[in-house]
């Protein structure tokens, strides 16, 4: 067992961490596995935009994604953001981001990736985030 270290008023242990992919990026397209869902969750086999920092992505065994629609006809939001095809992220139809519905995922539910959405796509990203979020939005960078 790893010898413990000072933390505050706590005890941490170093572990090791098994990285299924430590190439997943921000703004990445993935299919994953969203599945078992409850209610009105996304779920099945469908594409995720991941919205995590690469640091969390090359450290951590989980990312944190937002779920993408190919129905464009749904209730435009806030929280959601458009990605035409002509955008060439990889994926095959129209599509929306629904920043409402994002999930922590384990990597072991990204399958394939599909490509990357352009930076003025992430920061349109960044925008619906602070909605979805409650976060003030008025004075973002």
């Amino acid at each position: 067992m790893a010898s413990p270290k000072r933390f505050g008023d706590g005890y941490f242990f170093r572990r090791s961490v098994n990285f299924v992919d430590t190439s997943v990026k921000r703004g990445d397209i993935y299919y994953a596995d969203l599945s078992p869902v409850v209610g009105s969750e996304q779920g099945g086999v469908r594409p995720v935009l991941i919205i995590q920092n690469d640091t969390g992505n090359r450290y951590s065994p989980t990312v944190i994604a937002a779920a993408i629609t190919s129905q464009t006809g749904k209730a435009k939001l806030p929280t959601h953001i458009d990605l035409p095809v002509e955008q060439s992220c990889g994926l095959s139809r129209d599509s929306v981001v629904l920043l409402e519905q994002v999930r922590t995922l384990d990597k072991k539910r990204l399958r394939e990736k599909m490509g990357h959405v352009e930076e003025h796509v992430m920061e349109k990203v960044d925008f619906a985030i602070a909605v979805s979020f409650g976060l003030p939005h008025d004075q973002m960078v």
